[in-house]
């Protein structure tokens, strides 16, 4: 079953440019990469596909002049060279740095054959890459899907274009943060969507659950240089779903190993993309520089996941709501990965702001920089709570807009910090997390300084 993704209409407006190069779609394993770039092929006369992965795909890759490289393939895939639009699919591309190299000949020496690569490992192969192809490639970044491509999954329509609508109407906020909840609980990897659209049924999700995450787990060796290495690797990942919010390396997860160890490991899961180091920021101002002095949190690569290692699914499906679930763990996750899926040119990190003094620490969920100003963003359960920190982050920043992304409906109202300094604060529901970027433009349009 073909779930339809945003990353789709990007391969569209790439097949069309008349400056196109090679694409590399980055991303987790099973994210949806091949998949997608499947149903893309439909739009060819010929379609390759070579799997790096295999050891007869990959060894065409000892052909290093492109045109002969590009027979070879041809031939051993059985396809007739006419001049008709022909896409050239290289899956698992990690798996041979020539063939990465070998990018930039096609752009160079064949540019009428369409060609994408693929690979869920690339940042680990690319120190390996002697004369990388930089400028002669694009990049397309894919995630699970985001609640937008989970309503279209589900064939709701009427509610993506509700989504889409800004602002979005009140009469819809109940019926839209249900839908949530139940996308919440079910996450976004497209194998365990399909499975819910085809039985209609999350009881019956923990199988494809268990297969997934089991998956990620026995993918350790390709992160370890050594059994060693692949060891602490392992109770990292682990112990990770269970750790509060902002973690340490030294000890992780009541372990005797060193912060040097479990450094090293976490690193190399951020490459994997399965679990991500998110470290603060302490500026007001852009451009955000990373702190990486301070305590990170992780950011697993989908909530789906991040619930059934904790085993709460079954919790979260008797529950009316979310609000200050796992101690608002869960919510601040979700949002945070919304986030991440709306930017697809780039390796998006998202920080959040930290102000640690002598007598007084703070903290602001997520900080979001647009033009010239950097956004605090509170991800608060329920419709009240305080929001000391992010009045401490607006006194002393250049601007008066500030975020609330929470379970109650949207509102702009104007308000004031705890030491009376005026501000604007924009109150989005959760289900609007991948809006966040046009709601900050929203705002700054409405109420301009």
């Amino acid at each position: 079953m073909n779930i339809k993704r945003n990353a789709y209409q990007k391969l569209s407006q790439w097949k069309s440019s008349k400056d196109r190069k090679p694409l590399l779609i980055r991303g987790a394993r099973q994210v949806g990469k091949t998949t997608l770039v499947r149903t893309f092929s439909r739009e060819f006369f010929n379609y390759i596909e070579l799997n790096l992965e295999k050891k007869s795909d990959k060894k065409l890759f000892e052909i290093e002049d492109v045109r002969t490289l590009f027979n070879a393939v041809c031939l051993y895939k059985k396809v007739n060279r006419i001049d008709k639009p022909t896409l050239l699919f290289i899956d698992e591309i990690q798996e041979s740095p020539t063939a990465i190299k070998m990018l930039r000949y096609f752009y160079e020496e064949l540019p009428d054959i369409f060609v994408i690569a693929a690979g869920s490992l690339l940042e680990f192969a690319f120190n390996k890459v002697s004369n990388f192809p930089v400028g002669r490639i694009d990049y397309l970044f894919m995630s699970p899907l985001n609640f937008q491509e989970y309503l279209g999954a589900m064939e709701n329509l009427q509610a993506v274009e509700t989504i889409n609508t800004i602002p979005v109407p009140e009469h819809a906020h109940s019926i839209l943060l249900n839908l949530f909840h139940q996308y919440a609980i079910i996450g976004g990897m497209p194998q365990i969507v399909s499975r819910y659209l085809q039985s209609n049924n999350m009881i019956n999700l923990s199988a494809g659950y268990n297969k997934l995450w089991q998956s990620f787990k026995d993918d350790v060796k390709k992160y370890g240089k050594n059994e060693t290495e692949r060891k602490i690797i392992r109770h990292v990942i682990e112990s990770a779903p269970s750790q509060n919010d902002r973690i340490k390396f030294e000890g992780f997860g009541n372990s005797n190993y060193r912060s040097r160890e479990v450094g090293e490991a976490l690193r190399a899961l951020d490459l994997s993309k399965i679990i991500q180091l998110i470290y603060p920021g302490t500026i007001l101002k852009p451009p955000i520089v990373t702190d990486f002095n301070k305590r990170p949190r992780l950011q697993f690569l989908d909530t789906g996941l991040l619930n059934h290692a904790l085993q709460v699914q079954v919790e979260l499906f008797t529950l009316a709501d979310m609000d200050d679930f796992y101690r608002g763990k869960i919510i601040q996750h979700l949002v945070t990965q919304e986030l991440i899926s709306v930017h697809d040119q780039i390796a998006y990190k998202p920080h959040f702001w930290v102000r640690q003094e002598k007598d007084s620490n703070s903290e602001v969920d997520l900080i979001y920089h647009y033009q010239k100003y950097l956004f605090p963003i509170e991800i608060k359960s329920g419709s009240t709570g305080a929001l000391r920190s992010l009045h401490q982050f607006v006194e002393r920043t250049n601007h008066p807009y500030a975020l609330r992304v929470y379970s109650g409906p949207f509102r702009i109202e104007k308000s004031k910090t705890a030491k009376g300094i005026p501000y604007i604060l924009m109150n989005l529901p959760y289900y609007l997390g991948t809006k966040i970027p046009d709601y900050i433009k929203f705002l700054i349009e409405k109420y301009k300084l």
